[in-house]
């Protein structure tokens, strides 16, 4: 735990949230946290998380310069953007919020850029006469 009695849960989040952000400001370096959701998602029809779901603490998302969520549809909807997930950065003390597509290589337990949609030019296209 952290050092201090803390009376239940929400308190010893709030104080590890704290002590975090002060030990990145001291050493001058990014601190990554990895926080569980609550439920709510689950019970939205789009079932995409939001940074009031974050699980236990206010303190996080008021703490954080940061939050990047992930999202998959697919985990919903098999049929739904199979391969692909999303980034979504719902928090950003100095820039912009975002929604960022990735692919999902759920059998290499691992997420990627997605590959660039490549048009072919007109001019290059070949018609049959």
């Amino acid at each position: 735990t952290s050092g201090k009695r803390v009376e239940n849960r929400q308190q010893e989040v709030s104080e590890f949230s704290r002590q975090l952000k002060l030990l990145a400001k001291e050493l001058h370096v990014p601190v990554v946290a990895i926080s569980q959701l609550n439920r709510s998602p689950e019970q939205r029809a789009d079932k995409k998380p939001m940074l009031s779901d974050l699980r236990e603490s206010g303190s996080i998302e008021q703490d954080a310069d940061v939050v990047i969520l992930l999202h998959r549809d697919d985990l919903y909807d098999p049929q739904n953007r199979q391969g692909e997930a999303d980034l979504m950065v719902v928090k950003h003390r100095n820039g912009p919020t975002k929604k960022i597509p990735i692919a999902s290589l759920l059998h290499f337990a691992k997420f990627a850029d997605m590959a660039p949609k490549y048009t072919i030019p007109q001019e290059r296209i070949v018609k049959d006469d």
